[in-house]
């Protein structure tokens, strides 16, 4: 297949929001969707075995809940990739389905989404904060059991074990865009008192806008915070073991908001039945979209469906950012929000 312009290819459905500036990357770049067919793995990997869709530049994915039919890109999909690849740029935060340093060994920059869903998920990890101080689950599952016994119970009692996050420390494990939005809400909110462990210290300057402060190790952060929220990328491996959830002080809260494959949800269990953990907030699940029968019967853990950027702003964002990142690389920027950059060979 032969181009005068760049082949970009793009993954997933029709753009629905952005679309004068798909007109823009329509007009620029030779833009190719592969049909639905063409996206299962079996013949997706043909297609490029093929070279069906020519020396392509870029790839993107404007939505997160399609255009991912061919399954996790590991290394028997990227070998296939044609040479000519510069950039692939998705829509969602997280990417526990792409082998980003397998892409980067190819020289190709993977972006994600995570900018556009930043004030979601940071406004979600404050509803499950306000749910987990002041356990919000009981309170509502009393509410909407229709029993007033049950009601009674929950009205009565909840104060007991109830707490205002002000003052509180605030763990937040992984300090990137949404982290540091989680930490800006809460520290603005609440005058919650904020901890961070990441692998890259912010600045000073960083720092001192949300009242954070840096511990090296992430021992210290667990032994510290009142209630550790969970804000980092999967790296491929389970960060909340029981290990871990022994050095939480005890009592402590926790919220996860990152992914499910990083928690030891059978450990977690075991940390809120013997009150090492008082309480517990999910988004996500390790399972999914399988939850844990244990937890969803424990009133003090609040559960929520994997929703935390699910507002319309961030599905438009995500759409955007996707674009955004195409056109950059392509006409010899530096892109928006790159993953994987670091691990470039160059």
């Amino acid at each position: 297949m032969a181009s005068e312009k760049p082949i970009v290819l793009h993954l997933g459905d029709p753009v629905e929001f952005n679309k004068e500036l798909y007109a823009q990357i329509a007009n620029a770049f030779t833009v190719i969707r592969p049909s639905l067919e063409e996206r299962q793995r079996n013949e997706f990997l043909k297609a490029l075995q093929e070279k069906r869709w020519g020396d392509f530049q870029a790839i993107f994915r404007p939505f997160w809940n399609s255009g991912g039919e061919m399954g996790r890109w590991d290394a028997e999909l990227i070998r296939l990739l044609p040479s000519s690849l510069k950039v692939y740029a998705s829509a969602g935060a997280g990417y526990d389905w792409m082998d980003v340093d397998i892409l980067a060994e190819h020289d190709v920059v993977y972006c994600n989404g995570a900018q556009a869903s930043s004030e979601a998920v940071a406004d979600m990890a404050v509803f499950h904060i306000i749910s987990v101080f002041r356990n919000m689950q009981w309170s509502m599952d009393g509410a909407r059991s229709g029993d007033p016994k049950l009601w009674l119970e929950a009205h009565q009692n909840t104060a007991a074990t109830a707490h205002n996050p002000c003052t509180q420390v605030l763990g937040i494990i992984g300090l990137g865009n949404i982290g540091y939005t989680i930490a800006r809400k809460a520290y603005a909110c609440f005058g919650m008192k904020i901890y961070y462990h990441d692998l890259y210290r912010k600045s000073s300057e960083q720092e001192k806008a949300v009242g954070a402060s840096f511990c090296e190790s992430l021992d210290d952060l667990l032994a510290a915070a009142d209630c550790v929220v969970l804000a980092t990328p999967f790296g491929g491996s389970k960060l909340i073991t029981r290990e871990n959830l022994s050095k939480f002080k005890r009592g402590a809260k926790f919220v996860n908001i990152a992914r499910g494959a990083l928690v030891d949800e059978i450990a977690l269990v075991d940390a809120l039945k013997s009150g090492q953990l008082s309480a517990a907030g999910l988004d996500v699940h390790e399972h999914e979209p399988n939850v844990n029968k244990e937890l969803a019967r424990m009133r003090n853990v609040t559960l929520t469906a994997h929703t935390a950027g699910g507002a319309a702003e961030t599905q438009i964002g995500f759409e955007r950012l996707s674009m955004e990142n195409i056109q950059r690389v392509l006409t010899g920027q530096e892109p928006l929000t790159p993953v994987n950059k670091h691990l470039l060979k160059e």
